[in-house]
């Protein structure tokens, strides 16, 4: 599994890597390999106002469908269109394939998420 160093990662495996107040949000490369191959994903709408841990979309593979959870509070800025046409991107490169950013409203929820090391851990157990 591929974990990358300067992201943030939550126990429900998304990862978020903050540029000042706008996070950029996708899911972990463990997450999209446990879902195998991924065909759709449903991405929150431009303008959306997300809290913590509040559902933002659903990745369906032929496997499962799975929602994924916005790690921080804020407002939705741009979703990763790409997605809608090759959602199997994120197969090929999670960390590439962002679903969606977001202008925070509380950075300090941040401290309470995992680092590279931390996410290598929670995922071995």
């Amino acid at each position: 599994m591929i974990v990358k160093d300067g992201l943030f990662y939550t126990k429900t495996h998304e990862w978020v890597k903050l540029e000042g107040d706008v996070a950029t949000i996708g899911i972990t490369d463990f997450a999209q390999n446990q879902l195998t191959d991924i065909v759709y994903v449903d991405l929150p709408k431009i303008g959306t106002m997300l809290k913590a841990g509040d559902v933002a979309g659903t990745v369906e593979s032929v496997k499962s469908a799975e929602d994924f959870y916005s790690p921080l509070t804020g407002k939705v800025t741009d979703i990763n269109k790409t997605l809608e046409k090759t959602p199997e991107a994120i197969n090929k490169d999670a960390y590439s394939a962002w679903l969606y950013k977001m202008k925070i409203s509380n950075p300090s929820e941040v401290n309470s998420m995992m680092k590279k090391e931390d996410y290598e851990k929670f995922i071995k157990k």
